[in-house]
């Protein structure tokens, strides 16, 4: 099975790529900026004509969309998390219209939560600002599309190779550099999140991309279980033998007051994808702190 994983250079791409190796039978193309990648694919500026030639060269058989942003401006977040879908499948519906498109989508399309009900594939998408909007319109470019597709809405992916544009890599980094009697400063840490392993999420993928069957449209990526964002701090701080202050009047994510707790329902996507999250939050946390710091990481399970 020939797949084809673009974003491949990024948190979630590198992993969805190991694991997607390791399968029986398939050949893993990457596509994306960086010069290794197989094919020189940016979704935010390449021609419809011009992916469609690729992707008919190549002569895929699936196709995992990992590319995304998560900063840079609405113009950035547009061009990749919305335009880069559409044009996706506007190239595959003519090179490869029997191809199965995996699209990652996010948490973020839901927005705002009532606190007190996991979100369900069906619970309302009310997006709190530009990179929650954009996703959805990712999303929505997916689903419309009329090719065999699947989102995975991946709620708050943690594990070893977390990347400091988000709050774990960037606590374990502050941590790592740290005075262990000093002060760090991060945001408020008084939202609820669902945590769930990178390696949990690109094992999904791999269900996802091989099942024979069609999917549903959206099928939600989570633990289902909501951690404090606090318990991260702490983990990380435990692990790291700090024994100082953290502040938290930096400057913090605006979803966290929109939000203030939000998981993932995870039963379609039990039943859909035969995969339950293997990883416990302490175990994700243990190993983004030993890749973080240059240490041996467990094997995955």
């Amino acid at each position: 099975m020939r797949i084809l994983v673009l974003g491949a250079s990024g948190f979630l791409g590198e992993h969805t790529v190991r694991h997607l190796r390791a399968l029986p039978g398939a050949r893993v193309l990457t596509g994306g900026r960086s010069p290794a990648a197989d094919a020189h694919i940016d979704l935010t500026t390449i021609g419809v004509d011009q992916l469609t030639d690729t992707l008919a060269a190549l002569r895929v058989e699936a196709v995992v969309n990992c590319a995304g942003a998560v900063g840079g401006g609405s113009l950035a977040l547009a061009g990749t998390n919305a335009r880069g879908p559409a044009a996706l499948c506007a190239a595959l519906a003519d090179a490869a219209p029997g191809a199965r498109l995996v699209h990652l989508g996010s948490a973020a399309e839901y927005g705002t939560s009532s606190g007190d009900l996991a979100l369900t594939e069906s619970s309302p998408t009310y997006p709190f600002g530009v990179y929650g909007a954009t996703k959805l319109a990712g999303t929505l470019a997916v689903t419309s599309s009329g090719l065999d597709a699947v989102v995975l809405r991946v709620f708050n992916p943690i594990g070893p190779g977390s990347p400091t544009s988000g709050l774990p890599g960037r606590l374990a980094a502050l941590l790592r550099d740290a005075d262990r009697e000093g002060t760090i400063q991060v945001g408020a840490l008084s939202a609820y999140r669902d945590f769930v392993d990178v390696r949990d999420v690109a094992r999904a993928i791999g269900r996802a991309t091989t099942a024979p069957a069609p999917l549903p449209p959206v099928l939600n990526l989570g633990s289902g279980t909501a951690h404090p964002v606090r318990a991260v701090a702490t983990g990380l701080a435990r692990l790291a033998d700090f024994r100082g202050h953290i502040d938290e009047s930096g400057a913090g994510s605006g979803r966290s007051s929109a939000a203030s707790r939000a998981w993932a329902d995870i039963t379609t996507t039990s039943a859909a994808l035969d995969w339950e999250p293997r990883h416990t939050f302490d175990q994700s946390l243990a190993d983004l702190w030993a890749a973080a710091t240059g240490q041996p990481v467990d094997a995955p399970r």
